[in-house]
């Protein structure tokens, strides 16, 4: 057992490594601090989602920005789609689950608002309806996925791709991703606090 801790220590921290040189996805994240900076200060939210442990980090990630990360700090308007049990099962039954988020955003987003859509495949149904639909509202996309070139890719204004097909290596890179935007943006927003 301690072999194979080890490896997924390794595997891991390789991973992390990649990362570091890694410019193309540094500049992406520097993308999307600025973008949701912006989007904050002109009185625009962040709306966030993504299935199983993917819902997680959108629950995670708004969490952080709309209590607070390490700044004692006013709140910025950011929600995850996913966490309304109830409306989830109800459109689902009646529309189907490939639809559950689009409709949210149709009810909650509004233009130049922010969608960050979370799928390690990058290709789960009802985050690229969501796309889809916030495209046509004019609604910012950014997409945080893997490895593989997916159906996600065209429908993002911004795409984090983690190098790897692992998908508990992907969202531990979307985790860090999210933190890392969380700490920027609110460095950005509140640098005097």
């Amino acid at each position: 057992m301690k072999e194979r801790i080890q490896k997924i220590l390794s595997d891991s921290s390789e991973l992390h490594s990649i990362l570091l040189g890694d410019y193309t996805l540094q500049r992406s994240i520097q993308q999307i601090v600025k973008i949701c900076v912006e989007a904050f200060r002109n009185g625009n939210k962040l709306l966030l989602c993504g299935n199983g442990g993917s819902a997680s980090d959108a629950q995670h990630i708004a969490a952080e920005l709309s209590g607070r990360f390490y700044k004692d700090r006013p709140p910025l308007h950011a929600e995850a789609l996913n966490v309304n049990t109830s409306y989830i099962t109800a459109v689902a039954n009646d529309f189907g689950y490939d639809h559950t988020f689009a409709r949210m955003i149709e009810a909650y987003g509004k233009k130049k608002d922010i969608l960050l859509a979370i799928s390690t495949s990058g290709n789960s149904n009802n985050i690229i309806e969501v796309l889809k639909k916030a495209r046509s509202l004019d609604i910012f996309t950014i997409g945080f996925s893997g490895n593989n070139i997916s159906k996600m890719q065209s429908l993002c204004d911004i795409i984090i791709n983690v190098p790897s097909n692992n998908t508990a290596r992907i969202q531990e890179i979307h985790i860090l991703c999210g933190h890392i935007i969380c700490q920027l943006i609110e460095e950005e927003m509140f640098p005097n606090v």
